[in-house]
C-alpha cells in the first residue's frame, strides 16, 4: 500500500524529470541549453537528422519516376541544384542567425511584436507541427508498407497496416521516454548501415547499366522522342520539380536539432561560434551525401526498373531500391535492405521528434499558450505520440494520403526560412546576398504554390492544425490569466530608498495611470484617495504607475525605477506587458523584502465588467483592481499574509 501511495508522486517526479534538457543531466531550467561538453559530435547529430533525410531514399526514386518518368535523373538533377545552390546556403545562413534551433521562425519572430507577430509564430508552427508530426506517421506507414511488401511477410502481414504502423509510432515514442542520447546512439547506428547498403545498390546498378550499353542508347532515344529538344526537356523538368520536393525534407530539422552540436569548449550561449561552424558542416555533408544518392539512385531505377512497377499495385511502387536490391543482390541482401529500410524509415521520426521537442516548449509556455509542464520532455513525447496515433488513423496509415501535407509542411517552412534570411542580408547591407536570397525566396514560394494547386489537401490539413494550435494556445493562455508572470523584480536605488523609508510605517501605494503627470495630477488623485476611504491622518501615498510594453508577451523580469516629481511626489515606474502583473509582483516584493503588508488603492474602472477583461486579455489594461487582487490571491494562498487591495 505504501508503494501504492507513492507512485503518482514518483510518476509525477519521472514525467517531469529534466525540464526541456533532451538529455539525461540534470535540470538546467527552463530554457536550457545543452552545455557545449555535454553535446555530440556534429557527424553524430548529423545521423539524427539524416534519419529523415536519408530515409527519403525508400520512396523518392519512385515519386521522381511516376512525376517524370523518362525525365526522372534531369528533374533529379533540378533537385539537387535547388539544394546545393538554394535551400543549403539558405539554412547556412540560419545556422547563423538562430543558433539555439528556433530556425527561420526566430528569425521571423523578431520582425513583428504584439498580437500579430505571437499569431504569425503560431501560424509557423503549425506548419513545423504539420511537417514533424506527418514525417512521424508518414515514415511509419512506410515502414509498415515495406514490412508487408517484403516477399517472405505478405501472406502474414497483408491486412495489418494500421497496427503495424501504430506500433511502430508507439516504439519511437519510447525512445523518447528513456532519453534523447539513446536515440542519438541508435540513428547512428541505423544511417551507417542503411548508406552502406544503398551504396551497395547504386554500385551493383551502375555496373549493370555501363555494362548493358543499350540501357542508356534506349533511354535517350526514348527522351528525343517525347521531347524535341534539351530545352524542352529542362522546361518539363521545372514543372515537375515541386512533386519532388521531398527530397528537401532534412534541412528544417537539420537546424532544429542544432543545440546537440557540441561546438568549442570555449563557446557560449550568446556566441557558439564552434556551434555555428560545426553545423555548417553537418548541413553541407548531408546536402552532399543525399545529392549524389539522389543523383545516382534516380538514374539506376529509371534505367533498370519498368515503368508499369512503380505505378500502384507495382512490385516497385514506394521501394524503388528494394525491388532493385531483390532483383539483383539476390533474396538474402534484398531481406536486409529491407529491414534496414523499415527501421531507418520507422526512426526517421526521431529527427522530426526532437524538432518538435526542441520548438513548441520554446514558444508556447513562454507565451502563456501551454500549460507549465509543457517544457517538459516527456509529456510532450507522450502529446505529440497520442496526436501521432490519431493522424495515422485519419489518414489509414496511408502514405500517399499524407504526401501532399508533408511536402506543404516542407516547403512552406523552407520558404520561410528563404524570406528571413533575404530580410537578414538586406538589413545587414549585404547587396549580393539580398539579391541572391531573393531569387532563391522566389523560385521556393513558386514551389510552395505549385504544390499547394496540385495538391491542396496539405494546406487543408495544415490550417487544421494551426487551427488546433491557435485554438488550444488561446484557451490556455484564459486559463492562465491570473497567473503571476513576472520573473524577477528590480528596483533602482531610489525605488528602494522609497520603500525602505515606508517600511517603518504603513505601506501605502496608489496605483495611478500616467497622464498629463503634472502637479495637479498627483494632487487630486491623493485628495480623492482620502476622500473614497475616509482618511483624515497624516498618511504617507508613494505611486505606482505602469506603461504597458507589448500586452502578447506572457512573462518578463520588472525593473522599477523611483523619482520624484514637483518637488514632493514620489512615483515608481514600471514598464511590463500586464498592469495587474505588475502591481502584484511589487506588492508581493515589497512584502518579501521588508516583512510587512502593503496596501495598494485603486479607483474602479469605468465600462462592462466583460469588455474590461478582455482588454486585460488582450491588451495588459482594463479591470485592473480586481484582477490585481486575483493574481495575488493565486500568488499568496496564506490571506493573512496577501497584499491589501482597496478600491473606491
Amino acid at each position: 500500500m505504501a508503494a501504492t501511495a507513492h507512485l503518482p508522486s514518483r510518476l509525477r517526479a519521472w514525467l517531469l524529470e529534466g525540464l526541456s534538457d533532451m538529455s539525461k543531466g540534470a535540470q538546467q531550467g527552463p530554457y536550457a541549453e545543452p552545455q557545449p561538453e555535454r553535446g555530440q559530435r556534429w557527424w553524430r547529430v548529423m545521423c539524427l537528422t539524416g534519419v529523415d533525410y536519408f530515409s527519403t531514399l525508400g520512396y523518392q526514386p519512385g515519386i521522381a519516376a511516376l512525376a517524370a518518368g523518362l525525365l526522372s535523373p534531369i528533374a533529379t538533377l533540378v533537385l539537387v541544384l535547388v539544394t546545393l545552390a538554394g535551400a543549403l546556403p539558405v539554412y547556412r545562413r540560419v545556422a547563423e542567425e538562430s543558433p539555439h534551433g528556433q530556425g527561420s521562425i526566430a528569425m521571423l519572430e523578431r520582425l513583428l511584436s504584439f498580437w500579430q507577430g505571437k499569431l504569425f509564430v503560431l501560424t509557423l508552427l503549425g506548419f513545423a507541427a504539420t511537417d514533424f508530426l506527418i514525417t512521424i506517421t508518414l515514415s511509419a506507414a512506410d515502414a509498415s508498407t515495406h514490412l508487408i511488401q517484403n516477399p517472405h511477410l505478405t501472406s502474414v502481414l497483408q491486412g495489418h497496416q494500421m497496427l503495424i504502423t501504430l506500433l511502430l509510432v508507439a516504439l519511437l515514442g519510447a525512445v523518447f521516454l528513456k532519453g534523447f542520447l539513446e536515440a542519438i546512439g541508435v540513428a547512428v547506428a541505423l544511417v551507417a548501415v542503411y548508406l552502406g547498403l544503398n551504396a551497395v545498390v547504386v554500385a551493383t546498378g551502375l555496373w549493370h547499366v555501363l555494362t548493358q550499353g543499350r540501357l542508356v542508347t534506349d533511354w535517350t532515344a526514348a527522351l528525343t522522342a517525347q521531347h524535341a529538344d534539351v530545352l524542352m526537356m529542362i522546361g518539363v523538368a521545372l514543372l515537375v520539380f515541386p512533386k519532388l520536393a521531398l527530397g528537401l525534407s532534412g534541412f528544417e530539422t537539420g537546424v532544429a536539432v542544432m543545440p546537440h552540436v557540441r561546438g568549442d569548449p570555449d563557446d557560449t550561449e550568446e556566441r557558439p561560434t564552434g556551434r555555428i561552424r560545426d553545423t555548417k558542416k553537418l548541413l553541407t555533408t548531408a546536402a552532399l551525401i543525399m545529392s549524389c544518392f539522389l543523383l545516382t539512385t534516380s538514374l539506376i531505377t529509371t534505367l533498370l526498373i519498368p515503368a508499369q512497377e512503380f505505378k500502384p499495385g507495382g512490385q516497385a511502387s514506394g521501394r524503388a531500391l528494394a525491388y532493385l536490391a531483390h532483383e539483383y543482390l539476390g533474396s538474402a541482401f534484398g531481406t536486409v535492405y529491407d529491414v534496414s529500410t523499415i527501421a531507418i524509415l520507422w526512426f526517421a521520426g526521431a529527427s522530426a521528434m526532437a524538432g518538435l521537442l526542441n520548438l513548441m516548449p520554446r514558444y508556447l509556455p513562454r507565451y502563456g499558450m501551454a500549460p507549465d509542464w509543457a517544457r517538459a520532455v516527456r509529456p510532450m513525447v507522450l502529446v505529440f505520440t497520442v496526436i501521432a496515433f490519431l493522424v495515422t488513423w485519419i489518414f489509414d496509415a496511408s502514405v500517399d494520403a499524407q504526401g501532399g501535407a508533408y511536402a506543404t509542411g516542407v516547403l512552406v517552412l523552407i520558404s520561410s526560412a528563404a524570406i528571413a534570411v533575404t530580410i537578414a542580408a538586406r538589413k545587414a547591407g549585404h547587396r549580393k546576398w539580398t539579391v541572391a536570397f531573393s531569387v532563391i525566396s522566389a523560385v521556393f514560394v513558386y514551389t510552395t504554390v505549385a504544390n499547394i494547386i496540385e495538391r491542396p489537401d496539405g494546406v487543408k490539413i495544415g490550417a487544421c492544425f494551426i487551427a488546433g494550435i491557435i485554438l488550444v494556445s488561446l484557451l490556455s493562455r484564459l486559463a492562465r490569466a491570473f497567473e503571476l508572470r513576472i520573473t524577477s523584480v528590480t528596483l533602482d536605488p531610489l525605488a528602494d530608498r522609497f520603500v525602505r523609508d515606508m517600511a517603518s510605517r504603513t505601506l501605502r501605494f496608489i496605483a495611478n495611470e500616467p497622464d498629463q503627470r503634472d502637479k495637479n495630477e498627483y494632487r487630486d488623485k491623493i485628495e480623492q484617495i482620502r476622500k473614497d476611504h475616509d482618511m483624515t491622518g497624516p498618511e504617507d501615498f508613494v505611486f505606482a504607475e505602469v506603461t504597458v510594453t507589448d500586452p502578447s508577451e506572457f512573462e518578463a523580469g520588472l525593473t522599477v525605477h523611483g523619482e520624484v516629481l514637483h518637488g514632493r511626489y514620489r512615483v515608481l515606474t514600471m514598464e511590463s506587458a500586464s498592469v495587474p502583473n505588475a502591481l502584484a509582483a511589487l506588492l508581493l516584493h515589497v512584502q518579501h523584502t521588508t516583512g510587512r503588508t502593503p496596501h495598494i488603492y485603486f479607483e474602479w474602472t469605468e465600462g462592462n465588467p466583460f469588455a474590461n477583461f478582455l482588454r486585460f486579455f488582450l491588451f495588459g489594461q482594463g479591470e485592473i483592481a480586481p484582477v490585481t487582487r486575483e493574481v495575488l490571491r493565486e500568488a499568496e494562498p496564506d490571506r493573512a499574509r496577501r497584499p491589501h487591495v482597496h478600491v473606491g
